[in-house]
Protein backbone atom coordinates (compact mmCIF):
# COMPACT_ATOMS: atom_id res chain seq x y z
CA UNK A 1 0.00 0.00 0.00
CA UNK A 2 1.41 3.38 -1.02
CA UNK A 3 1.40 6.12 1.59
CA UNK A 4 1.03 9.75 0.67
CA UNK A 5 3.01 12.32 2.59
CA UNK A 6 0.86 14.89 4.36
CA UNK A 7 0.76 18.44 3.06
CA UNK A 8 2.54 21.12 5.03
CA UNK A 9 -0.03 23.04 7.04
CA UNK A 10 0.35 26.71 7.83
CA UNK A 11 -2.03 26.76 10.77
CA UNK A 12 -0.83 27.84 14.19
CA UNK A 13 -1.39 25.23 16.90
CA UNK A 14 0.02 24.33 20.29
CA UNK A 15 3.14 22.33 19.46
CA UNK A 16 3.39 19.20 21.65
CA UNK A 17 7.13 18.99 20.92
CA UNK A 18 9.63 20.90 18.81
CA UNK A 19 13.36 21.38 18.51
CA UNK A 20 15.19 24.69 18.76
CA UNK A 21 18.57 24.88 17.05
CA UNK A 22 21.23 27.58 17.13
CA UNK A 23 22.71 28.70 13.82
CA UNK A 24 25.96 30.58 13.25
CA UNK A 25 24.55 31.85 9.92
CA UNK A 26 20.78 31.80 10.28
CA UNK A 27 20.19 32.56 6.59
CA UNK A 28 22.37 29.64 5.41
CA UNK A 29 20.79 27.26 7.92
CA UNK A 30 17.22 28.28 7.03
CA UNK A 31 18.13 27.91 3.33
CA UNK A 32 19.40 24.34 4.00
CA UNK A 33 16.12 23.36 5.64
CA UNK A 34 13.79 25.10 3.17
CA UNK A 35 15.56 24.66 -0.17
CA UNK A 36 17.55 21.53 0.64
CA UNK A 37 15.08 19.56 2.78
CA UNK A 38 11.69 20.97 1.79
CA UNK A 39 10.65 22.70 5.01
CA UNK A 40 8.39 25.75 4.89
CA UNK A 41 9.41 28.98 6.60
CA UNK A 42 6.24 29.59 8.59
CA UNK A 43 7.32 32.92 10.04
CA UNK A 44 10.35 35.03 10.90
CA UNK A 45 10.44 37.11 14.08
CA UNK A 46 12.78 40.07 13.65
CA UNK A 47 14.78 41.54 16.50
CA UNK A 48 15.20 45.27 17.21
CA UNK A 49 17.79 45.59 14.43
CA UNK A 50 15.60 43.74 11.92
CA UNK A 51 17.64 40.53 11.83
CA UNK A 52 15.81 37.33 12.72
CA UNK A 53 15.74 36.27 16.37
CA UNK A 54 13.78 33.13 15.51
CA UNK A 55 12.60 31.44 12.32
CA UNK A 56 9.80 28.89 12.60
CA UNK A 57 10.18 26.06 10.07
CA UNK A 58 7.71 23.25 9.41
CA UNK A 59 7.75 20.08 7.34
CA UNK A 60 4.58 18.18 8.27
CA UNK A 61 2.11 18.80 11.08
CA UNK A 62 4.03 18.58 14.38
CA UNK A 63 7.38 18.56 12.58
CA UNK A 64 8.39 22.04 13.66
CA UNK A 65 11.89 23.49 14.10
CA UNK A 66 12.77 26.85 15.56
CA UNK A 67 16.07 28.31 14.36
CA UNK A 68 17.74 31.05 16.40
CA UNK A 69 21.06 32.82 15.97
CA UNK A 70 24.04 31.60 17.96
CA UNK A 71 26.80 29.07 18.08
CA UNK A 72 29.59 28.36 15.68
CA UNK A 73 29.43 25.87 12.83
CA UNK A 74 30.50 22.41 13.90
CA UNK A 75 32.47 19.89 11.92
CA UNK A 76 30.23 16.87 11.46
CA UNK A 77 27.23 16.05 13.62
CA UNK A 78 27.24 17.34 17.17
CA UNK A 79 24.69 16.79 19.90
CA UNK A 80 21.63 14.59 19.72
CA UNK A 81 19.98 13.41 16.51
CA UNK A 82 16.41 14.46 15.84
CA UNK A 83 14.28 12.01 13.85
CA UNK A 84 11.18 12.86 11.84
CA UNK A 85 8.74 10.50 10.17
CA UNK A 86 8.90 10.27 6.41
CA UNK A 87 7.45 8.11 3.66
CA UNK A 88 9.81 5.51 2.19
CA UNK A 89 9.01 6.50 -1.39
CA UNK A 90 10.08 10.13 -0.77
CA UNK A 91 13.52 9.39 0.68
CA UNK A 92 15.47 9.02 -2.57
CA UNK A 93 14.23 12.36 -3.90
CA UNK A 94 14.77 14.07 -0.53
CA UNK A 95 18.37 12.85 -0.39
CA UNK A 96 19.02 13.89 -4.01
CA UNK A 97 17.53 17.34 -3.41
CA UNK A 98 19.65 17.90 -0.29
CA UNK A 99 22.84 16.68 -2.01
CA UNK A 100 22.19 18.93 -5.00
CA UNK A 101 21.58 21.89 -2.71
CA UNK A 102 24.84 21.50 -0.79
CA UNK A 103 25.55 23.31 2.44
CA UNK A 104 25.04 20.24 4.63
CA UNK A 105 25.70 16.54 4.40
CA UNK A 106 23.51 13.55 3.54
CA UNK A 107 23.84 9.82 4.25
CA UNK A 108 21.51 7.30 2.68
CA UNK A 109 18.90 6.24 2.14
CA UNK A 110 19.87 3.14 4.09
CA UNK A 111 18.02 0.32 5.83
CA UNK A 112 18.25 -0.08 9.60
CA UNK A 113 18.13 -3.31 11.61
CA UNK A 114 14.79 -2.13 13.11
CA UNK A 115 12.96 -2.15 9.76
CA UNK A 116 13.13 1.48 8.79
CA UNK A 117 14.66 3.19 5.80
CA UNK A 118 16.47 6.36 6.81
CA UNK A 119 18.21 9.43 5.42
CA UNK A 120 20.54 11.21 7.83
CA UNK A 121 21.25 14.87 7.18
CA UNK A 122 23.58 17.25 9.00
CA UNK A 123 22.95 20.98 8.67
CA UNK A 124 25.67 23.65 8.32
CA UNK A 125 25.82 23.95 12.13
CA UNK A 126 26.31 20.24 12.79
CA UNK A 127 22.72 19.41 13.84
CA UNK A 128 21.70 15.91 12.72
CA UNK A 129 18.18 15.31 11.40
CA UNK A 130 17.15 11.80 10.38
CA UNK A 131 14.15 11.21 8.13
CA UNK A 132 12.87 7.76 9.01
CA UNK A 133 10.27 5.67 7.20
CA UNK A 134 8.79 2.25 7.75
CA UNK A 135 10.26 -0.15 5.21
CA UNK A 136 7.81 -1.33 2.58
CA UNK A 137 6.00 -4.62 3.08
CA UNK A 138 8.12 -7.45 1.73
CA UNK A 139 11.33 -5.63 2.69
CA UNK A 140 11.11 -6.28 6.43
CA UNK A 141 13.46 -8.41 8.47
CA UNK A 142 10.89 -10.96 9.61
CA UNK A 143 13.13 -12.12 12.48
CA UNK A 144 13.08 -8.60 13.90
CA UNK A 145 9.29 -8.39 13.49
CA UNK A 146 8.85 -11.71 15.33
CA UNK A 147 11.08 -10.57 18.19
CA UNK A 148 9.17 -7.29 18.57
CA UNK A 149 5.85 -9.16 18.62
CA UNK A 150 7.25 -11.54 21.25
CA UNK A 151 8.54 -8.70 23.44
CA UNK A 152 5.29 -6.74 23.04
CA UNK A 153 3.31 -9.81 24.08
CA UNK A 154 5.48 -10.30 27.17
CA UNK A 155 4.83 -6.69 28.14
CA UNK A 156 1.09 -6.87 27.45
CA UNK A 157 1.32 -4.47 24.53
CA UNK A 158 -0.85 -4.94 21.45
CA UNK A 159 -0.81 -2.95 18.22
CA UNK A 160 -4.06 -1.65 16.81
CA UNK A 161 -3.22 -2.46 13.20
CA UNK A 162 -1.59 -5.86 13.61
CA UNK A 163 1.75 -4.48 12.42
CA UNK A 164 4.97 -4.17 14.32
Amino acid sequence: MEHIAPEITKDIYPMPAFATIAAADIDATVDWYTEGLGFLSLFVMPGPDGTPVVVHLRRWRYQDLLVKPGGAPASGASGPELSMMAEADELDALAERARAHGGGSVEGPYDTPWNTRDVKTVDPDGHALVFTARRAEGQHDEGFDREIRRLAGEQGLHGTDGRV
